[in-house]
């Protein structure tokens, strides 16, 4: 109790003592590019996985595996809710977990790697028994999505644990960033490229009794009695390719999390005080919950990552049946996407820091013209200007929520100095709610596929599912994109605020630190 009087006068008598010491800790907390490069790679193989069973997962269950669309609403959407749940869950675990010589995150990743590969590779399976099958794929996907999140939420709170400037963590999470959206390149090129003899027109037939009609023929539904993709070696053929998919999609995950786990060390940040404490998860959630910018950059974030996760499953989809000139190039368009978003992220890096990142999230609207033009116009042409446009806005939605959450939780921390452990509460809380919202919207419009009248397996589909198809990926999108942009309006936090946070939480960490020595 007698030692706050001689900090304040050490501080007052020593005018020149705090200017060496904040430059000693950035050196101390300054990060490589190594160590970035090894962070981010951390997080390409979920962006791989997530990629492939975004674009493909939806399409592979109603033509491949063949069940009802139905069926695969109830395995997307209570996968994705499920996946949503344990992200507290595990944020909980977690805050009750101890520091060990590898960190208190990293024990985490490393224990779930194996059984994420395994469930990730029978998601993929065909099990030779039909009834039941749609439990099979609930199993796993559920499966894969927890052990996802048991990866995903301590990876992403390790931001937290990288450095202790705010500058070095916007850095690393554009290199993370850069690195997932990479992932996701690799994830849908694998997927693609691999399965895409699975879903071309040369593989689908219309049989008139008499004759194979390639798909490209006039079809007349007066004369067609079968709509099925190929024969039985078709089907395992399909059944295949998409197995050797998944297994070189596991080998990546154990490659990447070596990266991680050599490359990256956790460092405790002693942000408060000597009397800060360790908040109990329910109280923790609450006291997030009632924080108005976490709030406002969950439910604006919320109904955007829905309108992209909308988009992404009903692509191939669109592209299969809804617009026949752009069967045959799904793979190259959903390529392309994925290059836009790798080559624009350090455009969106450089516009957030030169005019601040509530300004660039209004780039996610940059999809929403051309999306419509695509169903207006569903050539070949207008569909690569699609692509790029849509990879550009991509690229925003990817990085912004993602730059903008550290800044969220410097804020709390600020607010409540002696409030400790919160940050696996803010990350997986956001990540539960982004996944709640896909899933659901992943349900609702798999469901309404059932009700357009969805055939399984059948070459072409009947007009009101060309047309539920063209509401999924036009106007449904572009309503959520602009009511979460509306929500973004009100949030608080501007570059301003974010700096003076960032002193303030250098004064903390410069008393705290002091209060430490003198007491050595």
């Amino acid at each position: 109790m007698e030692k706050a009087p001689e900090l304040s006068t050490l501080t007052a008598n020593n005018k020149r003592l705090p200017r060496p010491y904040p430059a000693r800790q950035v050196r101390h907390y300054k990060l490589s590019a190594f160590r970035k490069v090894c962070y981010a790679i951390g997080g390409a193989p979920n962006q791989v996985a997530g990629s492939a069973s975004a674009f493909f997962l939806q399409i592979y269950l109603l033509d491949v595996a063949q069940i009802t669309p139905f069926e695969a609403s109830l395995v997307l959407s209570i996968g994705k809710t499920w996946g949503g749940i344990t992200d507290p869950l595990v944020a909980f675990c977690i805050n009750k977990s101890k520091w060990t010589v590898i960190g208190r995150l990293m024990p985490w990743i490393l224990g779930c790697t194996p059984f994420l590969v395994l469930s990730y590779f029978f998601l993929w399976f065909v099990p030779p028994f039909v009834t039941g099958r749609v439990c099979w794929y609930l199993l796993f996907y559920c499966s894969f999505q927890a052990l996802s999140t048991i990866y995903h939420v301590p990876y992403t709170t390790m931001t937290m644990f990288l450095s202790t400037d705010q500058t070095e963590r916007d850095s690393a999470t554009a290199y993370r960033m850069t690195m997932e959206v990479f992932g996701t390149l690799i994830g849908a090129a694998l997927q693609g490229q691999i399965v895409a003899s699975a879903h071309t027109s040369h593989d689908c037939y219309v049989n008139n009794g008499t004759m194979n009609i390639s798909m490209n023929a006039t079809y007349s539904p007066m004369n067609s009695t079968i709509l099925a993709p190929g024969s039985a070696d078709y089907k395992l053929h399909a059944r295949n390719v998409y197995m050797i998919s998944a297994g070189v999609i596991g080998c990546i995950y154990v490659l990447c999390t070596a990266v991680l786990f050599l490359g990256v060390k956790e460092k405790n940040d002693p942000y408060v005080m000597s009397s800060g404490k360790v908040v109990p998860f329910c109280s923790g959630f609450k006291k997030s919950m009632r924080h108005s910018p976490y709030c406002y950059l969950i439910a604006s974030f919320l109904l955007i990552s829905a309108a992209v996760q909308l988009q992404q499953s009903n692509f191939v989809l669109f592209c299969t049946h809804a617009a026949g000139d752009l069967r045959d190039h799904f793979q190259n368009l959903v390529l392309t996407i994925l290059i836009s978003a790798v080559l624009s992220i350090p455009f969106w890096q450089w516009f957030l820091q030169r005019f601040g990142k509530k300004m660039a999230a209004f780039g996610i609207s940059w999809m929403i013209p051309f999306a419509i033009m695509l169903v207006i116009i569903p050539n070949v042409i207008v569909g690569y200007m699609v692509a790029v446009s849509s990879g550009f806005s991509i690229a925003a939605s990817l990085l912004l929520p993602w730059s903008m959450l550290p800044d969220v939780v410097d804020n709390f921390r600020q607010l409540n100095p002696c409030v400790n452990g919160l940050e696996t509460i803010f990350y997986s809380s956001f990540v539960f709610f982004t996944k709640l919202s896909a899933g659901i919207a992943l349900g609702i419009s798999t469901l309404s596929l059932q009700f357009a009248g969805y055939s399984s397996g059948a070459c072409r589909q009947s007009s009101h599912v060309v047309l539920t198809l063209q509401m999924l990926i036009g106007a449904v999108p572009a309503v959520l994109i602009i009511l979460g942009l509306v929500i973004l309006i009100f949030y608080p936090i501007t570059e301003d605020t974010r700096r003076e946070t960032e002193l303030a939480l250098n004064n903390i960490r410069l008393q705290t630190r002091r209060s430490t020595l003198i007491v050595i």
